[in-house]
């Protein structure tokens, strides 16, 4: 690896500046181990396509929305920008999510493929197919019905990676009750706040779930939550069996999943839904104060999950998919449900995570199942490298056929090992940019089209013009960083923040203000565009380091430092310091057969200066076991700004994987 010399990020009357980036030059051509039926059979159709979307985007849209989804009553027009940042997709048109994961497949003679193959911490397996989901989702429709959910009530879901997860996603949807789901590791706190927000009427909950060898209570927090009367939108609890803990019941407000759905009946037809009504509300996570509920809506939605999905994955017709997210995230949303099922594909749920029981959990599961395409975060592929390839290497992986990354800029080092180590060198890498607020993949690598250069998402979606600007909403130049937008509206984007439309137009519409008086989307991330037009995602705006009047990007010093041959894992944060403004501080974990030592940290300091220059030195290199993370991967950064900063850490740590690893750290 070398570097460039310094770039503009910011306005000239910010005058900030980013120094350095790292400049990666492998690239891995298009693999001819992917499947012959491509979807997108190879760059020269991939290119057709954004011309075409270019050139006409209402017919491009249009004819996809036909073409890919079933509609009870077609749309009267493909897009309503006529009261901007508020869009309006494929007006006038009525279809239903449901219908197109599930009616439409069994009408086409798939009833009996399988639809979701589940297995649980423990080891228990279930094999459902297209008809026997069906079943239980017109079953659990039903019993919505009976608890007075009618179309427009919000019904809440708190729940383990289990099927009746998903099962009660499709239900809702099936009615047009537009569902929450709230991550099974929030607290009851933050579980009360998202109820009240979206005045939810029902929680679907279960008595706990399997988690690293352990029970987590679930219901125990929805009694805290609903304590007091707290939540008084709340009139039902339905509560799945799994771990047959004692709970307490409250008559006439809790039933048990069992005794209230399979009564039912498994007929409920789908309800006839406008194109803009909600599907769903989804807060994000990680932040303190007030939820923010991202909306998103039902057909623009189910058309952008159903096309990211087939694009990507080209998913065949006899493969097993898995995506290793949890369905509280979109991830899960747009991945392991609507997307997978929209396209008639089998998709593989897992309860459980590698633990210290069972370190090779993942990789065992793929030789179990014969998986073939496999989609995880890069937090867990570090964590992979951390132990070696000794685990991996004691599993039969010959059934993969394609990798995916998502939720985090990936490192090159580790975007290598996952390609040579779990693809055998044989897989191609697909690394997704997007967020909740996409509702789909914005960037990625098109796998039979598109060259791969490891750590880039390479280039945006067929119909999604995507730009690096600066302050003033100005294109940068070539390799200069800058702000990540999107600057024309695409089927999934989210349509306003729940309650408040305010804030949805200043969060995500007016950050930026171009001189031409044009609405963006600012993605809060910053980036960089390489020669070739290839994206290089920096991290969120917010992790950018002030060094004495110099921007540097987290996530190029993270690479550098991960890119030495002893080091696992890093994250970078920035400490307030009198002088410079910030200083550098970086959290290592290092390889399993390494040791710390004064040495050492003298020489990953020098090899940071050599990858990128004397600006990105780390005032402090702190060494430790585990970084503090997010049951979905995610490294709080926040928690780690707090200790580099000697402060108490504040705000929400609900989602925190293992508490234990803030102790380690204040020590």
């Amino acid at each position: 690896m070398n570097h460039i010399d310094t770039f503009d990020f910011m306005s000239s009357e910010q005058s900030a500046r980013i120094e350095t980036v790292l400049q990666e030059e492998r690239i891995f051509k298009p693999s001819q181990f992917v499947a012959k039926e491509a979807t997108i059979t190879g760059l020269d159709q991939y290119q057709q396509m954004i011309a075409s979307a270019k050139a006409d985007p209402d017919s491009f849209w249009g004819k996809a929305a036909l073409a890919e989804l079933h509609w009870f009553k077609p749309f009267d027009s493909v897009l309503d920008w006529s009261n901007p940042p508020f869009a309006k997709w494929f007006d006038g048109g009525t279809t239903n999510v449901t219908y197109n994961c599930l009616d439409r497949h069994i009408l086409n003679g798939k009833g009996e493929k399988t639809a979701i193959i589940w297995e649980g911490e423990p080891g228990d397996v279930r094999r459902i197919t297209y008809k026997q989901l069906f079943d239980e989702v017109c079953k659990t429709a039903n019993a919505l019905k009976d608890l007075g959910i009618k179309k427009g009530d919000l019904v809440a879901l708190y729940m383990p990676m289990v099927p009746e997860a998903a099962i009660s996603m499709l239900a809702c949807a099936r009615i047009g009750a537009p569902h929450s789901v709230v991550f099974g590791g929030f607290s009851s706190e933050a579980l009360r706040d998202r109820l009240n927000d979206g005045q939810a009427k029902v929680v679907i909950t279960a008595d706990g779930g399997f988690r690293k060898d352990k029970i987590i209570s679930l219901k125990d927090a929805v009694d805290s939550a609903l304590a007091n009367k707290s939540c008084p939108s709340v009139e039902s609890v339905l509560v799945v069996k799994r771990t047959n803990e004692n709970i307490s019941f409250v008559p006439g407000r809790d039933y048990w999943w069992h005794e209230l759905i399979n009564s039912k009946s498994n007929k409920c037809e789908a309800e006839h839904m406008e194109s803009e009504d909600r599907l769903f509300v989804l807060y994000t996570s990680g932040s303190t104060g007030k939820p923010k509920g991202v909306v998103h809506t039902t057909a623009g939605y189910n058309l952008w999950a159903h096309l990211t999905f087939k694009w990507i994955f080209d998913v065949q017709e006899n493969e097993v998919y898995w995506c290793t997210a949890d369905v509280g995230w979109i991830t899960g949303h747009s991945y392991i449900v609507y997307g997978p099922l929209s396209n008639g594909s089998t998709t593989f749920m897992y309860e459980g995570v590698p633990r210290p029981s069972n370190p090779g959990a993942f990789w065992e599961i793929i030789q179990k199942h014969k998986i073939n395409i496999f989609y995880t975060a890069p937090t867990a592929i570090r964590a992979f490298m951390k132990s070696g390839r000794g685990i991996p290497d004691q599993y039969d992986l010959s059934s993969l056929r394609l990798l995916g990354t998502v939720g985090e800029p990936i490192n090159p080092e580790a975007w290598i090992w996952y390609r040579e180590v779990i693809g055998q060198g044989n897989c191609p890498v697909v690394d997704t940019w997007w967020q909740t607020e996409t509702g789909g993949v914005m960037i990625s690598p098109i796998p039979n089209a598109v060259s791969t250069k490891p750590g880039s998402a390479t280039l945006p979606l067929p119909g999604i013009e995507v730009d690096i600007v600066n302050a003033a909403g100005e294109s940068v130049q070539t390799d200069q960083g800058g702000y990540l937008v999107i600057k024309r509206p695409w089927p999934g984007m989210m349509r306003t923040v729940h309650g408040n439309s305010k804030r949805f137009r200043e969060t995500y519409w007016e950050y930026l203000k171009p001189k031409n008086g044009k609405f963006i989307y600012f993605a809060g991330d910053g980036a960089r565009r390489d020669n070739d037009g290839y994206y290089w995602i920096m991290g969120r705006v917010d992790d950018v380091i002030n060094v004495s009047g110099h921007r540097l990007g987290t996530m190029e010093i993270e690479s550098a430092l991960v890119s030495h041959a002893s080091v696992a894992e890093a994250a970078v944060v920035g400490k307030p310091d009198e002088l410079r403004g910030e200083s550098i501080v970086a959290f290592v974990t290092l390889e399993a057969d390494k040791q710390f030592s004064d040495n050492l940290l003298e020489i990953l300091k020098s090899h940071v200066v050599k990858e990128i220059g004397a600006i990105a030195r780390p005032e402090e290199i702190r060494f430790t076991n585990a970084l503090p993370k997010t049951r979905s991967g995610k490294i709080m950064r926040r928690l780690l700004r707090s200790l580099a900063a000697g402060e108490d850490v504040k705000g929400d740590t609900s989602t925190l994987e293992d508490k234990n690893v803030l102790d380690e750290l204040r020590s």
